[in-house]
């Protein structure tokens, strides 16, 4: 899926923060939840500023790099400035824009699903892997993977198991019914720009190894953040 500016209200967002070095806010809506924002200026940040997962993440990261959902370039300007090779992907066109106004050499419009050279490395940090959107996507999801890692290469992702949010005062978790919990649906609003509703996926580790090991691959719990949040490497093993 690819946007246009008209509909972008994300890249509209950075492209305003790299120009002016200020944004309006960046509004994002749930039908689960409270409306919410995200700080434009952490799409920014440089090395000191990222989480202790994401410099653990770049720090892994080896060969030919793909940065999957790359923003504003953040981590793929930092894996340059650490002599790596980095190809920066988003469907955001002002984002892509804004990347190569930045300094990141390779920075393309294409979305994950369309991609099909081989990688050594795959990024997808800041729960990257929401693309997926849903677990029945998952056995698409690794079939693509399979195709896009070279023999032993890895995918680095990190995402954050949601269960916190249904826990009461008395801190018993209890989980809705129907559809798997970490299933949600957002919707971005820049100034007047609204872009369209899309589904997003925060997967568990447990959930997300047993699907990996299911579709050929192995998964490693690399290191938990301070808030349910995780680092994981999915490798694909060699011939």
């Amino acid at each position: 899926m690819m946007i246009t500016p008209k509909k972008d209200p994300m890249g509209a967002a950075i492209a305003d923060f790299h120009r002016l070095g200020k944004a309006a806010r960046l509004r994002v809506f749930s039908p689960d939840f409270d409306e919410d924002e995200i700080p434009v200026a952490t799409l920014f940040r440089s090395f000191e500023e990222m989480p202790t997962l994401e410099q653990q993440a770049l720090q892994m990261a080896r060969g030919r790099i793909l940065d999957v959902g790359a923003g504003a370039g953040c981590h793929s300007l930092c894996l340059q400035e650490m002599g790596q090779t980095v190809t920066a992907i988003d469907i955001s066109p002002l984002a892509v824009e804004t990347m190569t106004a930045r300094g990141v050499h390779d920075a393309r419009q294409q979305d994950f699903w369309s991609v099909e050279e081989r990688y050594d490395t795959i990024l997808m940090l800041m729960n990257g892997i929401g693309i997926v959107g849903s677990l029945n996507e998952l056995p698409h999801f690794f079939h693509h993977l399979q195709q896009l890692l070279a023999d032993g290469g890895q995918l680095l992702l990190d995402s954050s198991d949601i269960c916190y949010l249904f826990e009461d005062e008395e801190g018993i978790i209890e989980l809705p019914g129907g559809t798997y919990y970490g299933e949600l649906e957002y919707q971005m609003q820049y100034k007047s720009i609204k872009g369209d509703a899309f589904p997003w996926l925060y997967i568990d580790f447990e959930t997300l190894a047993d699907s990996a090991t299911t579709h050929g691959f192995t998964a490693e719990l690399i290191q938990m953040g301070d808030h349910y949040d995780y680092l994981a490497r999915i490798v694909k093993q060699g011939k």
